[in-house]
């Protein structure tokens, strides 16, 4: 099965992709590590995007297909893969429409006040990487690491204002490829505010695994 997970950012696809890799034992494929390998190895197509890169310019979407297209040709693919972080617009959907057959875009589901509470309440150790939430999973004593007692912090991507920024980003941008798929009769949708267990639940049973 290829799957493109949709939702916005802070929704848990992360971490759901996680599971349905060991699921389905199909990898999960991620542009941002295909251009750093191919810039690593120094591949044709690797030199393209350093030059663009370089320049303090976006990789143009056509390269990014053609990493893209590399990529899904290799052996660990051939049961299907999991794309989560792209595409993120319609003109990529439909160049990679051109490409690869998507059989499922599966969206979790939850909405921005969700979204918005469990990332501004989040709090990190910067010295042990242990993770909190105010509400969810608070330490024994606020502000403080149960673990090696430094102090807690607000990680810049959980800022009230970076969160708000970044859903109208996907609002604008993204968010139109729910209803892209849904025309094509390729979504799915699963509710993504009941914990991550549940959420697993649902995306198994959704994607009859």
């Amino acid at each position: 099965m290829n799957l493109v997970l949709l939702g916005a950012p802070g929704a848990g696809k992360g971490t759901l992709a996680s599971y349905l890799i060991e699921k389905m034992g199909i990898p999960s494929i991620s542009t941002g590590n295909i251009l750093r390998e191919a810039i690593k190895n120094n591949t044709p197509l690797g030199q393209q995007a350093k030059d663009f890169m370089d320049a303090g310019q976006l990789v143009p979407d056509n390269l990014v297909i053609d990493l893209l297209k590399e990529r899904i040709a290799k052996r660990d693919c051939k049961s299907g893969f999991i794309l989560d972080g792209f595409p993120r617009t319609i003109p990529q959907a439909e160049a990679l429409d051109q490409v690869a057959k998507i059989d499922c875009a599966l969206l979790v589901d939850v909405p921005y006040e969700v979204i918005e509470k469990r990332m501004t309440g989040r709090r990190v150790c910067l010295r042990c990487g242990a993770t909190y939430h105010v509400d969810a999973n608070p330490p024994r004593i606020a502000g403080v690491c149960d673990i090696c007692g430094d102090k807690l912090v607000i990680r810049s991507d959980d800022q009230p204002e970076v969160v708000k920024r970044r859903h109208e980003t996907y609002h604008e941008q993204t968010e139109p490829l729910v209803d892209y798929y849904e025309k094509q009769g390729k979504l799915t949708r699963i509710d993504g505010t009941q914990g991550i267990r549940e959420t697993e639940k649902l995306a198994v049973e959704a994607l009859g695994l």
